[in-house]
């Protein structure tokens, strides 16, 4: 007859199978997509409205009975908009999670830090709004949904030179920022190409809270508009500071200025006529765009940016990718990935390049009391 404590670890060992059988058959029911984006730090904005972007695509994937005959369970980290902390968790999402594939990251300089460590583990990533040229250089598991500099660089320098009628610009560049360095280089070089001058170049690094003696440089060389590749963050300041040495030149960026945060305080008015390029225009009458901007509002009671449709845009493409596949094998979903044309995203049609890079248009919005408004479109 078998002791009590016998029966008891008896008991224990079937009910911890039980547990663990009960555990990997969940596992076997899903399918875990990571995502690693800035929810805290100074670029928050960025990776709140991407996530809200990817969590609705989500839902709607699994409402719709998921990929595979499975659900997809996203796992988010938070990098804090740390390179250094990119690698961290990206490293956590490959090795404890076992992710299939990784969403990430609206700035270049974080996608640069995961995109190795994807690579190397053979882990399909796509970034939804990194527009640097090197992020998808660094391998063939690495795609992307929206343009990338030397597209927008030429957008931008048409822009000025045929619609803003200026040929005399400034840049003021984010020395530290990939993003801010890699659109400058491509802009300057388009613009020149084009028949523009560059008369001045000053740089400064992001947080910096005094741009006076770099604008005063910059009047100094009578710019007829001023190009800042830059953030959101630092992008408002340096306007109010411009105003206050007495230049009224227009500025003119990418599309790391849209944020609903760019023209909070004083920024509005000294942001008033000023542009940027980005990747599609709330304005757009276009069903699809209308749609979505109204089942995003109903989730989160606020408006959508060029964020949240990029965010929904990756997750769509990766599941339909995965669907495409008929498995997670991330080699077969890679293959899938890189043979997209024509998907039908939120932003347009997605058709894949040769360099794992998105062929698409960009809009170029003017600041109008505070909001942007659509100016033109500009094709690839």
């Amino acid at each position: 007859m078998k002791s009590k404590a016998s029966i008891v670890i008896t008991l224990s060992v079937l009910l911890l199978s039980f547990m663990v059988s009960s555990c990997n058959k969940n596992q076997d029911n899903v399918i875990k997509i990571g995502q690693f984006a800035s929810l805290t730090g100074s670029e928050a904005t960025f990776g709140i409205s991407s996530d809200n972007g990817i969590k609705l695509a989500v839902e709607e994937i699994n409402s719709s009975g998921g990929v595979l005959g499975k659900q997809i369970q996203l796992v988010t980290e938070d990098n804090q908009g740390k390179p250094n902390e990119t690698q961290t968790v990206v490293q956590k999402l490959i090795n404890r999670d076992k992710v299939i594939g990784i969403i990430g990251e609206v700035a270049s300089s974080r996608s640069k830090a995961a995109a190795p460590l994807c690579q190397q583990n053979k882990i399909p990533m796509i970034s939804q709004a990194s527009t640097n040229p090197e992020v998808t250089a660094i391998g063939d598991y690495i795609f992307r949904v929206c343009f990338i500099d030397p597209f927008q660089a030429t957008v931008m320098s048409k822009f000025a030179l045929n619609s803003m009628k200026v040929k005399k610009v400034a840049l003021l560049i984010d020395q530290r920022n990939a993003y801010s360095t890699g659109l400058a280089d491509n802009f300057r070089k388009t613009f020149v190409e084009m028949g523009g001058e560059i008369v001045e170049e000053q740089k400064y690094s992001s947080g910096d809270k005094d741009f006076k003696a770099q604008l005063t440089a910059i009047k100094y060389k009578n710019p007829e508009a001023i190009f800042v590749p830059g953030y959101y963050t630092d992008v408002g300041l340096i306007a109010i500071q411009l105003r206050e040495i007495g230049m009224t030149v227009p500025l003119f960026g990418g599309d790391g200025w849209e944020s609903d945060k760019l023209t909070e305080g004083k920024a509005k008015d000294a942001l008033e006529g000023c542009f940027f390029s980005t990747h599609i225009s709330a304005e757009d009458p276009n069903p699809i765009i209308q749609n979505f901007i109204k089942k995003y509002r109903d989730k989160y009671k606020i408006e959508p940016d060029a964020y949240s449709f990029l965010g929904y845009d990756a997750m769509m493409l990766m599941a339909d990718a995965i669907k495409r596949a008929g498995t997670t094998d991330g080699e077969k979903v890679k293959l899938e990935l890189a043979k997209t044309k024509d998907f039908k995203g939120v932003t347009g049609n997605i058709t894949i390049n040769d360099q794992r890079n998105a062929i698409k248009p960009a809009v170029v919005l003017e600041i109008k009391g505070g909001k942007f408004k659509y100016k033109e479109t500009i094709a690839p």
